[in-house]
């Protein structure tokens, strides 16, 4: 039986190179919570989401949702969905991977919507 390839789906956090970055953005190699389905990220290549940090001075930013606890060299922080930074990205020219942490759980992934709703304001 032949394993499907790996795509990103919404809800998974994955690894992804910001890079390049411009000003306040984040930059490097990041977790990244991805918001897009796996029909249009397969389709696309693109993969629309947001990053993941465990800066503690996020603990005060209203646009930030503690989302539990990192893992692995960071495992016992705090990690933080930014949804005051919505991306896209190529995630197949990036090199994408699934990031330990697999998934972000329901609770959070509807806290993080919520947030990100109140910034955009879709519905």
């Amino acid at each position: 039986m032949v394993k499907a390839a790996w795509v990103p789906d919404r809800q998974e956090i994955i690894w992804i190179d910001c890079n390049p970055q411009a000003g306040c953005e984040m930059r490097d190699v990041h977790p990244f919570l991805v918001l897009s389905p796996r029909a249009f990220n397969d389709k696309t290549s693109l993969v629309i989401g947001l990053p993941m940090t465990t800066a503690e001075y996020n603990a005060d930013n209203p646009f930030a949702v503690a989302a539990g606890n990192a893992a692995g060299r960071k495992a016992g922080k705090t990690s933080y969905v930014l949804c005051h930074q919505p991306k896209s990205f190529d995630w197949r020219l990036r090199g994408a991977n699934p990031h330990p942490l697999d998934r972000l759980n329901e609770a959070y992934f509807m806290q993080v919507c919520e947030r990100l709703n109140q910034i955009i304001q879709l519905a």
